[in-house]
């Protein structure tokens, strides 16, 4: 017969293996040989159910004894999983090393009739063939705070979930709301509130701009203590440009030395910040592509992980790494390129005590492997392996000097900086933001022969806008849901449309969260009649105490009681209390039925019209501002505006799904030919909305054009 992902199971296996992922089975299954065969849950195998009170799975009148039922989409993986193991004699339950991981392992035990005392649960943080061994070696019973952790974690959502998209679905027509999403939406409102009531400053600095040598020169005027001056407005930085007469000559010179300490390693949150921050990567797209090379890839005709577990808060390194890592980096670099890695103190918060995300093996060096992996993959991994190494590595060290210049008493200022010892830049100074300044020498009674003084204006800047970096990064500072949630609640919310993602300026690629009406209003709604419950503080104490739960310190169901207690009350109060929105009409009668028709809002956020009498009466039909006056070339239906999954607008017909008419711009011809297969060259947007040249074959074709810096442009493709 064939099992789970096609293996075949034989009477003469004995022993059997459960993971996650098809990926993953494959790449152990080659690890552990013919004693083994290694299946896979293909994630999650059931939930709560969609029953009892409320819907909610729970009895929560009884100790809130949770209800599950099997996913309809794993019925079949189910079915072929107890057909495997009734032909073994031991089963291993190899989920992920985390609370999600061993809850899907006490669901399969539970499902599958297994021993949840036995000690059938493996755990590794690297998908190695060493760790894997080991593993299975080292196996333990299901650790069942943790699943009582996650448990309790999964009821609290449901009921907060249910309960509160239910209300606020009849009062305001929102489509859900949640325990953290809902806090995550409050920051950004919060911030947004900020922008909205600053007022910009006007102020005004004062330059001498010319050159020394071949060094362009920025000097500052400054105080007597060399602080920068900012003057009120433009007549008193001419007063300033007016006193700064005669020669302007070197009275000062100041050198500091300092270093610069390597970045920790990875944590889940950093690593998506810091791919924001450097490629732009949604924070999903990080964890999709971490992912693959955590479950394997094939590297010289073997499946091998190339990194740890990529959901952790934790900033460890193993000993064995740290050996491994600093004896390469003295035969490559030299004694002197060794740094002195602390292993830290762990945070009470943090999950699980894993490791940070780092290679599995530091010999495996990203140029070398590059024909392996494709091009995000390559990204993800060299930035991760640099990351890797360079916290093991020396501190940089430089050289800080500020030269004052002084012209008639009135002094100005400028800093520079040289590098005099690399350090760990030596592998990671790519990544790095800031870069040197550097200075020509200069000594006392130098004289700067500047080409002219200029008064600059300025204004303070307010608050800016979340970027999904910097909301990952406020999130995880507060305490506020954890590595395996960050990426999800950013989703939930863009695709509830209580934000929305715009670009932080016209030429930046930098999209950053904006908050909709319907998101200030949910926001708003949500504080007058939940402030107790959707704020920072609580959020974070509830993390603390599912932490709590997990360590065995805490009783499970007296935590869901006394949260049920407190948020039935406020559910009741707000049903009667909070005010009821009512839809807007059109002025016009319904066709079908004659009573009034109303604007109304779809999964996608496109408003259209309907019969205020639904569920009674069906009638609807398109938003007059959504119709084009076009025609449907294949079906003559109405062409309407829409908007795709992702939010962008297209031209597409009314008789979807009936029929998927989608009208596409005419290309854009260059007038020469693909170099590569001859087909005509077309002018394309890319994501961020600027012109790149392609060949119009796509996607038999992939030729992009380059630019003149000889790179090739961005494309939506890549």
């Amino acid at each position: 017969m064939k099992g789970v992902g096609g293996l075949s199971i034989t009477k003469n296996m004995k022993k059997l293996v459960i993971v996650e992922s098809p990926s993953k089975s494959k790449t152990i299954q080659k690890y552990v040989g013919d004693d083994f065969k290694v299946l896979s849950s293909k994630g999650h195998i059931r939930d709560l159910a969609i029953k009892g009170k409320g819907g909610l799975g729970v009895d929560v009148e009884n100790n809130f004894e949770a209800t599950y039922v099997i996913s309809k989409d794993k019925k079949d993986v189910v079915k072929e999983l107890k057909e495997a193991v009734k032909k073994v004699d031991e089963v291993y339950l190899a989920t992920d090393p985390d609370r999600e991981g061993e809850a899907i392992s006490w669901h399969l035990a539970d499902v599958l009739s297994l021993d949840v005392a036995k000690a059938n649960r493996v755990t590794f943080n690297e998908v190695t063939k060493d760790a894997v061994l080991k593993a299975l070696d080292n196996a333990h019973p299901i650790d069942m705070n943790l699943v009582k952790s996650q448990e309790n974690r999964r009821i609290l959502d449901r009921i907060i979930g249910f309960k509160l998209s239910k209300l606020l679905q009849s009062k305001i027509k929102s489509k859900s709301a949640g325990r953290v999403q809902s806090v995550a939406l409050k920051l950004i409102v919060e911030r947004e509130k900020e922008i909205l009531a600053f007022v910009p400053k006007e102020f005004w600095t004062v330059h001498a701009l010319g050159k020394i040598s071949k060094f362009d020169i920025d000097a500052v005027a400054v105080d007597d203590k060399y602080k920068e001056l900012q003057v009120d407005n433009k007549e008193q930085a001419d007063k300033i440009i007016k006193a700064s007469t005669g020669d302007m000559v070197v009275v000062d010179t100041k050198k500091k030395k300092s270093k610069r300490n390597p970045k920790m390693p990875f944590t889940t949150s950093t690593l998506q910040q810091e791919m924001a921050n450097k490629f732009n990567f949604p924070a999903k797209k990080t964890m999709r592509v971490a992912q693959k090379l955590y479950e394997g890839i094939e590297i010289n005709g073997s499946a091998t992980g190339l990194i740890t577990y990529m959901r952790t808060d934790s900033i460890r390194l193993s000993p064995g790494f740290i050996m491994q890592s600093k004896e390469m980096i003295e035969a490559d670099f030299g004694k002197e390129y060794l740094g002195y890695f602390k292993q830290p103190k762990e945070d009470k918060n943090i999950q699980d005590a894993h490791e940070a995300i780092r290679v599995t093996d530091i010999t495996l060096k990203p140029e070398n492997i590059k024909s392996s992996l494709s091009n995000d993959e390559y990204k993800v991994y060299a930035f991760i392996y640099y990351r890797s190494m360079a916290a093991l590595m020396a501190p940089a060290t430089f050289d800080n000097t500020q030269v004052i210049f002084e012209a008639n008493g009135q002094k100005y200022s400028i800093n520079g900086s040289i590098k005099t010892f690399d350090g760990y830049l030596k592998v990671y100074d790519n990544y790095e933001q800031s870069k040197d300044k550097l200075l020509p020498p200069l000594k006392i009674k130098d004289v700067f022969d500047y080409d002219k003084l200029e008064g600059k204006q300025h204004f303070t800047k307010g608050p800016s806008r979340y970027s999904e970096a910097t909301l990952i990064k406020e999130m995880e500072a507060n305490g506020i849901g954890r590595p395996s949630t960050y990426a999800t609640i950013i989703d939930t919310i863009v695709n509830r449309n209580y934000v929305e993602l715009i670009k932080q300026s016209e030429s930046s690629k930098t999209k950053v969260f904006k908050p909709t009406e319907q998101g200030f209003l949910t926001d708003e709604k949500l504080a007058e009649h939940f402030s107790n419950l959707i704020n920072v503080k609580y959020t974070a104490n509830m993390e603390s105490e599912l932490d709590e739960i997990a360590e065995g310190k805490k009783d499970p169901v007296e935590t869901l009681r006394l949260f049920y207690d407190q948020f039935e009350v406020m559910i009741n109060q707000a049903q009667e209390n909070m005010e009821k929105i009512a839809p807007v009409l059109t002025g016009e009668d319904c066709p079908k039925c004659g009573k009034p028709l109303v604007y109304r809002k779809n999964k996608k956020n496109e408003t259209f019209v309907g019969c205020s009498g639904y569920p009674d009466c069906d009638y609807s039909t398109f938003d007059e501002n959504s119709k084009t006056g076009e025609k449907c070339p294949d079906c003559g239906h109405e062409l309407i505006e829409r908007r795709s999954k992702r939010g962008q607008k297209f031209i597409g017909c009314s008789n979807y799904p009936a029929c998927t008419y989608i009208k596409k711009d005419p290309p854009r011809y260059t007038g020469e030919n693909c170099p590569e297969c001859g087909q005509p060259l077309v002018i394309r947007k890319s994501r961020y909305g600027k012109d790149f040249v392609a060949c119009s074959g796509f996607p038999k074709c992939r030729y992009i054009q380059k630019n003149g810096n000889g790179k090739k442009e961005s494309s939506e493709n890549e």
